[in-house]
Parts: C-alpha cells; sequence; structure tokens
C-alpha cells in the first residue's frame, strides 16, 4: 500500500473529553436544535438561514463575523432564524488546494490533521459560547462527523457526496436536519433518492461497529444550481424549478417535505453579487405558490466581512481564499430587506 501511516490520532470519544461541551452550552444547543426542526416540522415559520463563509479559514475572522451575525439575530428574531455557516471542510474539485481548516488550521502552514482536529472543535465551540448561535458544518468526510456531532445543528451533503452510500447511511443516524445537495449534473431524482435512503434505518459498518440507524425525518433538499455537458453553470432557483420540485415530492413518499435553497455555486455562476436578487426572487416566489411557500424552509448564502475572494498569502482580513463571498455591508442589508419582505 502506498500510503505513510504517520500516526493515530485520538478517536472521537477523546477528543470530546479533552475539549468537552459544557451542560450550559449543551442546553443553549438543544434550544436551537429545536428551533430549527420547528422550521421542518412546519410548526415555526420563521425562515432558516444558513450563512457565513465559503470556508472558514482562521478563528479570529469567523468569530468577529459570526458576532455581527449574532447582533443581527436579534434584530431579526421574529422573522429569521441564522445558523452560522461554519464549514472546516473544503471539498476541492480536482482534489488539490486548500481543503479547510481540518487540515490545515493555519493555511500557511502544512497540513496537521491533529491540530486541525482541535482547532475545528474549538472554533465550533467558541461561536456556541460567544455568540448563542449553533452552527451548520458540511459532512465531506462521513467518518469524521462524530469529532463534532454534539455541536452542529444543521449539517450538508454535497453536490459530489450526495450519490454516496456511506454519506447516505449516516445522513440516516442524525437526530439534526440533514441537507442533500442535487449533484453537479442536476438530476433531481439522484438527491430526492438520496433523501429517501437518508429517511430510512440502516444496518451499516461505521467506525469499527456495527451500527444501526433510526432514520432521519429532517433529511431535505438543497438545490444548488448545476452544470451541463458544456461545464455551463445552469440555476435550479426560478419559481418554475420550486413547482417542480414540489411535484416529485409528492410523487414519494417522504417525510416533511422541504428545500434549503443555495443561492451561490452554479445557482449564481459563482457571481457572489448575485445572491442578493437571487434570495429576494426565492422570497418573491414563496409569495405567489402555496406550495412553493410551505416548501421552502430557509436559505443558503455565501458570506463573509469582505467581498469576493483572494488568494492563500494575500492577507486581506475576513476576505474568503475559497469562493468569493458577498461582503458584511450588503449582507446586513440583504438580511434586513428579507426580513421586511417576510
Amino acid at each position: 500500500m502506498s500510503m505513510n501511516f504517520k500516526r493515530k490520532l485520538p478517536i472521537p470519544q477523546d477528543i470530546k473529553q479533552m475539549y468537552p461541551l459544557t451542560d450550559a452550552l449543551a442546553a443553549v444547543k438543544a434550544s436551537k436544535d429545536a428551533e430549527i426542526k420547528g422550521i421542518f416540522e412546519g410548526t415555526n415559520n420563521k425562515l432558516l438561514l444558513v450563512i457565513g463563509p465559503c470556508s472558514a479559514d482562521s478563528e479570529a475572522p469567523v468569530l468577529d463575523y459570526v458576532g455581527r451575525l449574532a447582533k443581527l439575530q436579534e434584530q431579526v428574531k421574529d422573522k429569521i432564524l441564522i445558523v452560522p455557516r461554519v464549514y472546516t471542510n473544503k471539498p476541492r474539485t480536482v482534489g488539490d488546494g486548500y481543503k479547510g481548516m481540518l487540515h490545515q488550521p493555519d493555511p500557511n502552514i502544512a497540513p496537521d490533521m491533529l491540530k486541525g482536529i482541535i482547532s475545528i472543535r474549538s472554533l465550533h465551540i467558541k461561536v456556541l459560547e460567544e455568540t448563542g448561535l449553533s452552527t451548520a458544518d458540511e459532512m465531506l468526510y462521513p467518518e469524521n462527523h462524530r469529532y463534532l456531532s454534539d455541536l452542529l445543528s444543521y449539517v450538508a451533503v454535497g453536490a459530489r457526496s450526495v450519490e454516496n452510500q456511506q454519506h447516505r447511511l449516516v445522513a440516516s443516524g442524525l437526530d439534526i436536519p440533514c441537507g442533500m445537495k442535487n449533484p453537479t449534473s442536476g438530476d433531481i431524482s439522484v438527491m430526492l433518492n438520496s433523501i429517501t435512503a437518508a429517511q430510512h434505518s440502516h444496518t451499516f459498518l461505521y467506525r469499527g461497529w456495527e451500527v444501526v440507524s433510526e432514520g432521519n425525518p429532517y433529511a431535505h433538499a438543497i438545490l444548488r444550481g448545476y452544470v451541463n455537458k458544456h461545464g455551463q453553470s445552469l440555476p435550479n432557483y426560478h419559481y418554475e424549478d420550486l413547482e417542480h420540485l414540489y411535484e416529485e415530492y409528492a410523487k414519494r413518499d417522504l417525510k416533511l417535505p422541504a428545500v434549503v435553497v443555495d443561492t451561490n455555486h452554479a445557482n449564481s455562476g459563482k457571481k457572489w453579487a448575485e445572491q442578493v436578487r437571487i434570495a429576494k426572487e426565492i422570497l418573491h416566489s414563496c409569495r405567489h405558490s402555496e406550495h412553493i411557500r410551505g416548501l421552502v424552509k430557509g436559505l443558503m448564502i455565501e458570506s463573509y466581512i469582505e467581498d469576493g475572494a483572494q488568494k492563500i498569502g494575500d492577507g486581506y482580513y475576513g476576505k474568503s481564499i475559497t469562493d468569493p463571498c458577498l461582503g458584511w455591508d450588503k449582507t446586513e442589508r440583504l438580511i434586513l430587506d428579507m426580513a421586511d419582505q417576510l
């Protein structure tokens, strides 16, 4: 085998004991979990807003950014429930490049997985501790989810992972909302099959254990746009797309039909400023269709302190080193405008 086994890393249980979640913070998180689940159950009419940087690349600006979100949450608390996007794993299309804080807690220094595991757990705890907001992360590596399983209130399975059996099975064992993105091809049936799998019970192998999952009724759709055979980005957030998803859901025996719409990625063609227009169009569609209003539970927006993106080493504070994001001033204006529209 052409791999160098560098060192044995602590198992999730050991890391959790070293960096524990206090009873007080666990209670705060449980309260947020219940509120978020209420949105998917239809007992809470707030709009879920999963928002934050494309990748959480450094602790100080992420905490600064989420602190601003927490203040804004107070202003819109009757209409919108904010869940900070603290994405500590970054999928790479060709495999190369910065893979997130899990791999590189400092993007300018070589990968260190032990420091990475500690850094991402510490960051999620600090967000909860300092702001009272519980977090979302992408389940890029299902076997690593346990390092954060007591901290997250929302999980997403990405477009390149959604067809993977292990992602589907692990999602079926989660007790929090799990968004399944449409694949990069845009095939809605693949996403719905993934949701079906995640909502069912399974017996499978996980981290050396034979486990039995109960099924996750909160597994739901995320529309993120798609890429055609020519490599061109195409959207799937329009009124007709949302009506079509409603019709496809109706054909299946699925619990709690729901969609969270990702306003960036292929939906915006990675034109980050378009997220403002896209978010408002989705709310407009909700006002014109009871089907869509009942189906759309939230939005996912990529936002940071500064507009756009930079290369690693450029040194701009609070500016994405991966996909370009909406800056804070535009983000604040958008969230206030959305609250007015709801």
